[in-house]
């Protein structure tokens, strides 16, 4: 295809939005996808201030999209040098919140968790102005305008503002000793809220996030665009989703675990990050897998992983569970926690691309939205 053709088809056919960018980020971007032969161009641009996060949209024809988010989902703009050299992990629990009702149920859990692991806490907020929106329809026809000066200010106090009202009621409430005195520090970023969480994890590498969701609250078309979600797909760092409706909102009043197992040798190290959460308190684990109709090897191969993992571990009780799903996902798990009073989920996620995330979510993005449960979601390695 041609330089003229391709100019053609970006000026006459249907566009569609696949990443919002400052200009250096997009203008790479653009030059990435036009190296694969799709052609692409560059929107809303402001020259006064071309670095800011959100002011420059990438556009393509719509029959190129699915080759371009399989491109996409291979560009990594948050690597740098010093990311590079930071190989420790911070002594810090990131408690990102909106300031709704469960990002105090993140908060009450977030502290303790930090007292219980000698952590410091951040709390951070990621907010973002009208010429920055929160999701863009892929076939909008929106026009990104020039900055507002007066209502980004306006906008940013009134975010600082909800933060006071956030520090307010946490200090309230260790005052009144229901959350420990913990070493926090608040932060706000302009930005996409999982863009900036997952960029933060890995710049920093925060021991845990700890985040706050509806549960079984949630309604069906979030599904897609939960920000916990996201950020459990994302990023490497250990993700706690703390639901509203928690019955349990502590490790140490934890007794019983269920680990999700699918025989795959990165559970062994997921594993091991989640007894080194645990490793303070006398927990029962059961080791479960989750399939349709019985099957002898697949009790075999759960067997030889509870006797591997109990030799390891030998202070834990650990068991081990078939799970039959004789219903759907979601109905199956929640009944085995009713049953064997399970306190909270872990299991390990691999890195899934954007097609099998909308059309075949995993166990933890479902579970978010149909659980009351605590979940632990360790990225596999």
């Amino acid at each position: 295809m041609g330089k003229d053709k391709e100019k053609s088809d970006i000026n006459n056919g249907k566009l569609v939005t696949v990443a919002i960018h400052t200009y250096d980020k997009a203008h790479i971007l653009k030059s990435i996808l036009e190296s694969e032969g799709i052609p692409a161009a560059i929107h809303g641009i402001q020259m006064i201030d071309p670095v800011v996060p959100g002011n420059v949209r990438v556009r393509i024809n719509e029959s190129d999209l699915p080759e371009a988010l399989r491109i996409i989902e291979e560009v990594d703009f948050t690597s740098s040098e010093g990311e590079k050299e930071q190989k420790k992990t911070k002594k810090e629990i990131l408690i990102p919140v909106d300031f709704s009702d469960y990002s105090l149920t993140a908060c009450e859990f977030g502290f303790r968790l930090a007292r219980d692991l000698d952590c410091k806490i951040k709390l951070l907020h990621a907010f973002f102005t009208p010429f920055y929106p929160a999701s863009v329809p892929f076939g909008d026809a929106f026009t990104l305008q020039t900055t507002d000066d007066e209502l980004s200010q306006d906008i940013r106090n009134r975010t600082e503002k909800e933060m006071q009202s956030l520090v307010e009621k946490i200090e309230s409430r260790i005052a009144s000793g229901s959350i420990p005195h913990i070493s926090y520090k608040t932060a706000l970023i302009e930005g996409l809220p999982e863009e900036e969480i997952i960029t933060y994890s890995k710049k920093m590498r925060p021991t845990a996030i700890v985040m706050g969701t509806r549960g079984k609250n949630a309604k069906e078309p979030d599904l897609i665009g939960s920000v916990t979600a996201e950020v459990m797909e994302g990023c490497r760092t250990p993700v706690f989703a703390i639901p509203e409706g928690a019955k349990i909102r502590s490790l140490s009043e934890m007794k019983t675990i269920v680990f999700l197992t699918n025989f795959q040798e990165r559970e062994f190290k997921a594993f091991d990050i989640m007894m080194k959460f645990l490793k303070p308190y006398p927990v029962k684990v059961y080791l479960a897998h989750i399939a349709k109709k019985e099957d002898v090897w697949n009790e075999i191969k759960l067997s030889g992983v509870q006797k591997r993992f109990s030799d390891l571990y030998p202070q834990v009780r650990i068991e081990y569970k078939l799970i039959d799903q004789s219903e759907g996902l979601e109905v199956t798990l929640d009944k085995f926690t009713d049953e064997n009073k399970i306190d909270m989920v872990s299991l390990s996620s691999s890195h899934r691309n954007i097609f099998a995330r909308i059309f075949n979510p995993g166990i933890a993005r479902r579970m978010i939205f149909h659980s009351d449960t605590p979940l632990l979601v360790i990225k596999g390695m």
